[in-house]
């Protein structure tokens, strides 16, 4: 056959045998990978170095987290999967010299060595920050994943009594087929029932001995394999699992930092990841760009008081403009009266302050509301009021921000949304 490109006879024999380093590119990643592992001080980072006294030796920590970071950057997550890879892919036989440990080898490292890794990514980030490759914003988000733990095997309050009510209700159900049976005649064999009953109330007991557990925790969550593990809302659904807190930087998507934690939503944790991300970077100020998963008014002064501009869009919770009547956006606040103009041009003046959630609360209505000719767009009520925390200017002074800056949240989503896919 001719006409196409053939390839070499895989049985010729060479004078100069070829090198494993000669199919790895200059500017591959991996020798990035090589030098940057090679010059870490493992030992002080926590990994174990110390070879055991008896036995077969083990992988030196360098092998193993190169390995490790390969897998990473390209979405190896796996270890039988690494494992595969390093017998048949060039770019890890280099990398690794041609060592190739078992996926139990692999995944016994990832978890003992959980911290050191942690580590490892600080060092990174220290690393770029000296080659002057992070900039000051950075945009923060979280990511839902997955725990081991079976949601059967997850409790909340709800879910509990959910469980027992279905319990008795089949306890309930067995006891009135007895009672059928025992009143039959013939009477009927009753064994199958009662081993049911014996069971059913064994659960019983059983869900109340987690009960008991579960109302001790701080949340009133119980998770029975993975302890650490929350029942979370995902996507329009339920899962058991975690929250992964990622900041990362706008100009390079690197990530400056990163945390897991079983919070529920992202609502407090604007701040502290901000602060965290600060820290790593020896920085003064900073500015971050979030969703409205993260709006909260007092994550936002907590970012002033630390020197941190933060970007994030309102999370409107009235549904005014959907019922026709007037957003609270149409009461203009004149801060030298503090009074607020209604659209039909009435003041709206103070009449008390209360604490609600923690916060001081000042409240604001016109008497004129109940004569008013447009009172049915403004309020189903006697008097539309509004409410103005004390802190109020900083929301004011985050929605201006926002505003002078509209591409904030596509910046924000151009770096930071993609990576819960890695």
């Amino acid at each position: 056959m001719s006409g196409f490109i053939e390839g070499e006879n895989r049985y010729q024999s060479t004078l100069f045998p070829e090198r494993v380093d000669d199919y790895v590119e200059e500017d591959s990643v991996v020798r990035v990978i090589d030098v940057f592992i090679d010059r870490l001080d493992v030992s002080g980072l926590g990994f174990k170095t110390e070879p055991a006294e008896t036995g077969r030796p083990g992988y030196h920590p360098r092998t193993l987290l190169k390995i490790y970071v390969y897998g990473y950057l390209n979405q190896v997550h796996s270890s039988r999967r690494l494992e595969r890879e390093a017998q048949r892919n060039v770019e890890l036989m280099w990398l690794s010299k041609r060592l190739a440990p078992d996926f139990k080898t692999i995944a016994d490292f990832r978890k003992d060595n959980g911290e050191a890794i942690r580590l490892v990514c600080r060092e990174f980030v220290m690393l770029c920050r000296k080659l002057n490759l992070l900039g000051d914003t950075l945009t923060i988000d979280g990511s839902k994943f997955k725990a081991v733990n079976n949601r059967d095997k997850n409790f909340t309050r709800g879910k509990m009594k959910r469980r027992l009510a279905a319990v008795e209700a089949s306890i309930g159900r067995y006891l009135g087929k007895l009672d059928q049976a025992d009143r039959s005649a013939p009477p009927e064999d009753t064994r199958p029932l009662k081993d049911r009953i014996a069971a059913l109330t064994e659960e019983m007991d059983r869900l109340k001995k987690l009960e008991v557990r579960m109302l001790e925790a701080p949340d009133q969550q119980l998770s029975l394999t993975d302890p650490d593990a929350r029942s979370m809302r995902h996507r329009g659904s339920g899962i058991v699992g975690y929250n992964l807190q990622t900041a990362v930087d706008v100009d390079r998507h690197l990530i400056v930092e990163h945390e897991v934690t079983n919070a529920l939503s992202d609502r407090r944790q604007l701040t502290r990841m901000a602060q965290q991300a600060k820290t790593v970077l020896q920085t003064d100020s900073l500015n971050v760009l979030a969703d409205r998963g993260y709006y909260s008014g007092q994550e936002l002064r907590s970012c002033e008081d630390s020197n941190i501009t933060a970007y994030v869009p309102n999370s409107a919770t009235s549904n005014n403009k959907a019922k026709g009547q007037f957003d609270r956006s149409e009461f203009p606040y004149i801060a030298k009266d503090d009074e607020y103009q209604c659209p039909a041009g009435e003041r709206l003046i103070y009449r008390f302050t209360r604490t609600e959630s923690g916060k001081e609360i000042r409240r604001y209505w016109s008497s004129s509301c109940p004569t008013c000719p447009i009172h049915a767009q403004c309020s189903t009520g006697k008097n539309r009021r509004v409410s103005r925390w004390e802190h109020e200017e900083v929301i004011e002074r985050a929605a201006a921000r926002l505003a002078a800056k509209p591409d904030a949240m596509h910046i924000r989503r151009a770096t930071v949304e993609h990576l819960s896919l890695l």
